[in-house]
Order: structure tokens, then sequence, then C-alpha cells
């Protein structure tokens, strides 16, 4: 029995995925960035944005000179994996048989053999999973037919929403050859040495040997040229379903104690866990919903300070929740249904050696007493700040979750610097609006506020989002502060930032 393969292809697949978001901009030019700056490269850009000449490589500013209405954003590749893990499990109702591209996102293989009892033709199938595929928001081309690579150039070859059915594998391999080199996977210098050779075809590509291809047109280009030859007949390698570790608790009757709630959900936790041991697998998180007598719900998420086998930390961290909850819903008469998944990811050999070297310091001990202070207070209550690229001292940083604790790595230095405190929004210093930012400081200055200043040291942009033009002083008060301050000529006024300390 011939076997049959499709591939599914999501053209531009994180330009969907912020299109899916934001379904307001489908018909406006919108583009991915890899960062939200003026100094930001485009990533994918849509039709209307290409037709303002709006291309991959370029600046997002210049990108904004050519379409001031430009909508842009970044998609971070927890998004690009969330969406693909959703699409895996939505696609799975079709075939068993899924393979992600590891190399191109948006890029799915599916078995299609011995489907034909289910379905009244393989073609019926295909515009199956092409319709749960617009279904869950997205743009796409299916092709059926004989071989990963072929099926895959052929999906590539169309920029339109499509789905198409090689009858033999004759006719697949002649219209794979077809194919432009422009629809693959190939960078635009290699295409245009090609074409000056004449080669513009994938059928063309592949009938250059391949012992020379590395040395004339380097390894991108060897990579392609492996891949198809390959990929031809290479088999398909589906990702394996995992069955989710989950139970589903009906209590008799509606309950309200903590202490007897605990010890339905630690048998359920051993029994599941049990079932992630047998896949070689360790306890990354636990998802709780709780419904109650009155009707509502509570979900709670929370994840030890590292992968685990220790239910004794698990527990803990679930009674530390579930305190929380329980008093949040003191008025809901009791839980009568305890639904508890457990997350797995392969356990390594590190989280099962028994006998470990342990530092001086233990950072495991501390990662874990963040993770009970988080069981309690909730993900977002212990945080840490992180720099990134930003235009203004607000943007300079962002707040992420702390999950572990790393070793200190002090430096020496000749000197302690000063230690400048920002403040989470920016405070008034006067109530007066005025256009002339010296002659509002010198009034403060004769009134004795202000002693000496140090400034302005002027901030101006931000006209690809929103236009700021700020000036910013050092600033010693009578009272024996400095202050970090700046003038904002848009809203004529004076504001502290920060102190320096």
């Amino acid at each position: 029995m011939v076997s049959r393969i499709a591939c599914l292809n999501l053209p531009e697949f994180p330009l969907q995925i912020l299109l899916r978001a934001h379904p307001d901009w489908r018909d406006q030019p919108v583009a991915v960035v890899d960062r939200d700056t003026a100094q930001g490269t485009i990533l994918w850009s849509n039709e209307r944005a290409r037709e303002s000449r709006i291309l991959p490589g370029m600046r997002y500013a210049a990108a904004l000179y050519l379409a001031p209405g430009l909508r842009a954003g970044v998609v971070a590749q927890n998004d690009i994996d969330a969406a693909t893990g959703l699409l895996i499990e939505a696609l799975r109702f079709y075939t068993p048989d899924i393979e992600p591209s590891r190399e191109e996102a948006g890029v799915f293989w599916m078995g299609a053999s011995g489907l034909s009892l289910l379905y009244p033709s393989l073609l019926r199938w295909a515009y199956l999973v092409y319709e749960e595929a617009m279904r869950a928001g997205f743009e796409a081309g299916v092709v059926l037919g004989y071989s990963r690579f072929a099926t895959y150039a052929l999906a590539r070859a169309s920029s339109r929403p499509r789905v198409e059915v090689s009858e033999s594998d004759a006719e697949e391999r002649a219209r794979a050859d077809a194919v432009p080199l422009s629809r693959l996977n190939l960078d635009a210098d290699t295409r245009d040495t090609l074409a000056r050779l004449g080669i513009t075809t994938l059928g063309g590509f592949l009938a250059l040997p391949g012992t020379g291809i590395r040395k004339r047109f380097g390894e991108r280009a060897q990579s392609l040229h492996r891949t198809a030859k390959e990929g031809l007949a290479a088999p398909l390698q589906p990702m394996v379903a995992r069955e989710p570790a989950r139970a589903v608790v009906n209590l008799d009757d509606p309950e309200g104690n903590l202490t007897r709630l605990m010890a339905v959900i630690e048998r359920e936790v051993q029994t599941l866990a049990r079932r992630l041991d047998e896949r070689a697998e360790v306890l990354t998180g636990v998802a709780l919903q709780l419904e109650f007598d009155d009707g509502t719900t509570a979900a709670e998420r929370l994840h030890p300070a590292s992968p685990t086998l220790d239910l004794m930390q698990v527990t803990e961290l679930l009674q530390l929740r579930l305190s929380g909850t329980l008093t949040a819903h003191a008025d809901a008469r009791g839980v009568t249904t305890i639904r508890i998944e457990l997350e797995g990811a392969t356990a390594t050999h590190a989280q099962t050696d028994l006998f470990a070297a342990r530092p001086a310091r233990d950072t495991a001990a501390a990662a874990r007493a963040l993770a009970r202070v988080r069981a309690e207070l909730g993900d977002d209550a212990v945080v840490k700040a992180v720099l990134r690229d930003g235009h203004l001292p607000e943007a300079r940083f962002v707040w992420e979750p702390v999950t572990t604790v790393p070793m200190p790595q002090p430096r020496s230095i000749a000197a302690t610097p000063l230690v400048r405190r920002i403040f989470s929004r920016a405070v008034p210093f006067s109530p007066g609006r005025s256009r002339d930012a010296s002659a509002e400081l010198i009034r403060h200055i004769d009134e004795g506020t202000v002693r000496e200043t140090f400034g302005p040291y002027v901030i101006s942009g931000g006209w690809w989002t929103r236009e700021v033009q700020r000036e910013y002083y050092f600033v010693r008060t009578a009272g024996g502060r400095s202050l970090w301050m700046f003038y904002d000529r848009r809203r004529m006024g004076w504001f502290i930032q920060g102190e320096v300390e």
C-alpha cells in the first residue's frame, strides 16, 4: 500500500498570530517586528504593507515613513509555540500522525494513510483539515501527495489558500520540479546567483551535483539541496500524542474544610504523578479547578521551583494556594467538584539523581521559598527588573517573574555607584502649566525649594507611537534630596522621574 502524506502550510505564521490577536488590523498595513522600537527590524509584512514597499529586513522607523498608519507588534516564541500546540491538538481529530516542522513555524506534515474507511475520499479529508485551520483563525494551504518535501514545495508555491491533491507520484514530482525557487526558504543572494546561471526552479536546482553546492552557494543552499533530495523519500516522523494526566473528583457533599479537601487532592496527585513517572516525566505544574455549590468556579495554576518528583513540596504549594482560594470563596457553600491536571516534562539525569553535589549556598531551597510565596500570593508576587532596549527611562526595563535564584557573581568596583531610584509613575512636581520650563524652575529656586540644578538633558522622539519631548535635570532641593526630574513640553509640566540616593 502506497503511503499518503499531506502538508499543511500556514504562510507567515507569526504574522497570522498577530492578526489573530488584533482582528481590527486586517485591512491595514501590518508587520511583525523583532522589538517594539524605532530601530526594530521588520520580520514579516502583509500584502497591504508590501504595497507601500515595506519588506522584511527594513527598520521599523523607515517603514513608518513609508506608511504612517503601519500597525506592528512583537510575536514571542512562546506565542508561536502555544499556537502550534493548540493547532496540533485540533488536527489530531483528523489524524494521529502529525509532524510540525522544526525549522519553519506554521508547516505541518500529516499522515493520510488508512483514512479511506473514515472519509468518503482523501480530497474530502484534506478539505476538512483546511476548514479546521480556517476555523482556528488561520489562512492555510493543504497539499496531499506522496513525499514530504514535494508536498511542502507545492504548499509553498501558492500565496493563496487552497487544497490540492496529487494523483500519482510522478505527477507530484513533475509539479514540484516546476516550483520557483523564490517560493522556498532560500536567501535572495543565492537565488540571484542561481538565476544568473539560468536556474530558477526546484527541478533545476536539484539537477546540480550535491558535492559542489556548499562551496559555490553556501551552507543554506546545501541544506536545502540535501533536504530536498532526502525529503523526497524520508518517512513521516510524527509527534507522539501524550494523554493529559488529568482527574475529576465529584464530592458527595459540599466540602469547605481545607484539611479534608487536601486529603482528596493529595490522593489524586499521587495517582497522576505515577502516570507521569511511567512516561519518564517529572512534574512541572499543577492546574486546579474547583466548582462550588453555588455554581461559581475558581481556577488556579502553580509551578514548583523546578521540575520535581517531590510530591511533599507540591502538596505544600497546593495547600498554600487553596487556603487563599477558600478564603476568597467563603460564601460559596463548599466545593462540589475538583478537577486536577499535572503538567510534565521529560526528566533529566540531574532531576533523578539521588546523590548530587550541593553547593555551600542552597539556591534550590531559595527557589522553593519563592515558589511558596507565589503559591500563596500569586504568580506575579515575585518579579525582577530586566533591562531592555527603550527610548524612555520607564521603557528601559520590564518586570519578569522570578523562577530561579542564580548564584551571586559580585564584581570589584573602584567606587560605589549612585543608586537612581525610578518611580513606577512619574510624580507631578508642580500643578502649574507653563510653556517656559526655565521660568518655572527659577521660581522654585527663588522660593528656596531648589538649591542646585544640572541639565537639561533632552530626550526627543517616540514619534513612531506617541511623540515625546522631555528635558531632564538633576535637582538638589533645600531638604538635601537629589531629584531626577523632567519637564514635559507636550504636557507643559514638571515631573519627578526618580531620586538619586
